[in-house]
Parts: structure tokens; C-alpha cells; sequence
């Protein structure tokens, strides 16, 4: 298992460069970060080249896939987010996919998003980049966003049948979602691209609450899973302090 560092997460209202740089000096190379139009490109772009690091994904515009008559925008914010990609040598763009529209029916929206999915692959194809889409929980964190669970988005992954479109798999999310982590990762591993875990309940570090990351990451590590998962939590304790201890204490690394 490859692990990187969400920075707008662990080092949330930290600098962003700075931030590259403690990580680095924990012996880190892999991070990823949310929103990439707020930031200077070519700062991140310079540092990750002199300190030899790795950018293992960021978000797309926020859009909504399920809306038809926004679809241009969100197409026209992929355009420019794989340009952004291109410039930071990132091979993989995250993204949500928009609230539930009222009064639509759930497969007219479901159907709208599988459309939207389809017209980005020809673009992702092109660039050589993967996009990952991401259920998230609507109890706690994200009321009203339309895709809660993992077995629609893998039917999705079916219906667009693009290798360049793949599942973000948010252990953290899933859990409170619908549970089962291991044998819904498992079993649908070719259509993960990219997994991101935190604890539960609360949203801090992996040793922190109910999930058993030793247990899912030894899991993960049998299968050919090749991906990463990001470390996207928000520290409860001392965010250099709390991340050594998850390394050293669940990463095993």
C-alpha cells in the first residue's frame, strides 16, 4: 500500500509550501491536496521538483454531474483541471459529483451523471489522466449530496466502462454509509482508483475510533491494488505529532 497526505486536511490553515516541506522532512513524498485554482501552481510546481516529490491528485471544479444543463461548465472545469494536472505531473483528478436535484427523479439524475462521466473520458483519455468520483456519507458531513453508496458508483464505473474512470473509495465515509468495508473493497478492487481514510467517529487520525486500518489495509495489500490512499483527516492532535504516530502505528511504513 502507497500512502499520501491530504494537506488541506492534516495541514488545514497551515502554508501550503511549508506544509510540503514538514512532510518531506517526516520522509514523506506523496501528498495531494482539494482545490488547486486558490493556490500558486508554480510555487507547488517548483517546490515538488526541488524536493523531489509526488502530487497524487487533487479536485476537479465543483460541478455537479448530476445537473445536464451545468454539464459544459463541469466539462469546461475538467478541461482546466487536467491542464493544472499536466503542470503538477498529476496523473489522477477527484471528484464529487453534485447534491440530489429536487423533483428529478433518482434514475434521471443517475442516468445524467453517467452521461456527464462519458463525455470526460474522450478528454481523459487524451491527457493520460485518471478521474475518480466519490461517494460520500450525507449523515454527518454531506447532507444532500447524491451519491451515499459504493455499490451505484461501481455500477457506474460499469456504465461508462472507461479505464480512466474509476471509484475514490472514502474508507471514512463508507463506514458510516453502509459498513462493510472489507468485502465491498475487495470485491469491486478493479474499480477502485484511489481510497482516502480517516477515523470514526470524528474525522481524526486512523488510530482514532472504530475502523480497523490494519485489518483493511493488509486486506487491500493481497489484492493488485496498485493506487493510493490518502491520509484525509483532521488532526485532533498535534498535526506533525499525530501523523508520525499514524505511520509508525497503522501505516507500519
Amino acid at each position: 500500500m502507497k500512502f499520501s497526505i491530504c494537506l488541506d486536511a492534516v495541514f488545514n490553515g497551515h502554508d501550503f509550501i511549508n506544509s510540503m516541506k514538514e512532510i518531506k522532512a517526516l520522509g514523506i513524498n506523496d501528498f495531494e491536496f482539494w482545490s488547486w485554482w486558490d493556490k500558486d501552481l508554480d510555487a507547488i510546481a517548483k517546490t515538488r521538483e526541488i524536493l523531489d516529490m509526488n502530487i497524487t491528485g487533487f479536485c476537479t471544479r465543483f460541478v455537479s454531474l448530476v445537473e445536464p444543463s451545468v454539464r459544459h461548465e463541469y466539462i469546461e472545469g475538467l478541461k482546466e483541471s487536467v491542464e493544472a494536472a499536466k503542470k503538477l505531473s498529476c496523473s489522477t483528478l477527484i471528484s464529487q459529483v453534485g447534491n440530489k436535484i429536487p423533483g428529478i427523479s433518482r434514475g434521471k439524475q443517475h442516468a445524467g451523471l453517467v452521461e456527464g462521466l462519458k463525455r470526460s473520458s474522450s478528454i481523459l483519455e487524451k491527457a493520460g489522466v485518471t478521474l475518480v468520483f466519490e461517494p460520500l456519507n450525507t449523515i454527518y458531513d454531506h447532507k444532500g449530496y447524491y451519491l451515499e453508496k459504493s455499490d451505484e458508483a461501481f455500477d457506474i464505473v460499469d456504465e461508462v466502462d472507461s479505464p480512466y474512470i474509476k471509484v475514490l473509495f472514502d474508507i471514512y465515509h463508507q463506514q458510516i454509509t453502509e459498513g462493510n468495508l472489507i468485502n465491498n473493497i475487495i470485491s469491486n478492487i478493479e474499480k477502485i482508483g484511489h481510497f482516502h481514510a480517516a477515523g470514526h467517529p470524528g474525522r481524526h487520525e486512523l488510530y482514532n475510533g472504530e475502523i480497523n486500518y490494519l485489518r483493511i489495509i493488509e486486506a487491500i495489500d493481497k489484492t493488485n491494488f496498485n493506487g493510493y490512499m490518502g491520509l484525509e483527516y483532521f488532526p485532533h492532535d498535534d498535526a506533525g505529532k499525530g501523523l508520525i504516530k499514524t505511520i509508525e502505528e497503522i501505516l507500519n511504513v
